[in-house]
């Protein structure tokens, strides 16, 4: 999708992905990775969700990437958060305590800013992506994550002939396909039609929601 897609939808307050809770998913599958604390973790196209402050208070060090400045500000006001704002390469960094956000393109994260990056946490970014988009988006994982990282994907799978993204399908082998050099495992799946009217009116008749543990 284009930057100015996502500045629209914030602008408009079309942010249906917003969840108004910790995920469930990453409050049950999180601690499974064994992650000491202190250690940092990036959750790319971040929005301004709750899981960032879960992570945070569960002792991590949280570098969030998001597209849309409105986001950002929004996630510090709403929480009464007071961010110290300077520049670093592509980006604007907006920090507060253990929590950053780095507004600007998730694609233009260098093996460097990422280098002491021990976890990754993905609800909401590969599935906002196009097909050919998703590719690149796996590579730069696989190629700027350092050795050793671990991580918690969650995605969506649908007929997408009778619905267009975003959100998009992303079935089950693009995944493993996708992540090469990593261990993909399912930890979760879970059937969610019945709570997703604008896919049931669309006609579709499953949507499957898919949790993965990820593995250097």
């Amino acid at each position: 999708m284009e930057p100015a897609f996502w500045h629209k939808r914030w602008a408009d307050n079309q942010i249906g992905f917003h969840q108004p809770r910790v995920n469930p998913y990453l409050q049950a599958h999180w601690p499974t990775l064994g992650l000491a604390p202190g250690s940092r973790v990036l959750v790319p196209l971040c929005g301004k969700s709750l899981d960032l402050l879960w992570l945070a208070a569960q002792g991590y060090r949280v570098l969030g990437v998001e597209l849309s400045r409105r986001a950002v500000a929004d996630f510090f006001t709403e929480h009464g958060l007071v961010a110290q704002i300077s520049r670093h390469g592509a980006f604007e960094v907006w920090r507060s305590d253990e929590v950053e956000l780095w507004c600007g393109d998730v694609f233009a994260l260098r093996a460097e800013d990422l280098a002491d990056c021990a976890g990754v946490y993905d609800r909401a970014a590969l599935i906002a992506l196009p097909v050919a988009m998703r590719e690149r988006y796996m590579a730069l994982l696989g190629e700027r994550l350092p050795a050793a990282c671990r991580g918690l994907l969650v995605t969506l799978e649908y007929d997408q002939a009778l619905i267009d993204g975003p959100p998009f399908s992303v079935p089950d082998a693009e995944v493993r396909a996708g992540f090469v050099g990593w261990r993909v495992d399912e930890v979760e799946a879970r059937e969610i039609l019945d709570e997703s009217p604008k896919f049931l009116k669309a006609g579709v008749t499953s949507l499957l929601e898919r949790v993965y543990r990820l593995r250097r």
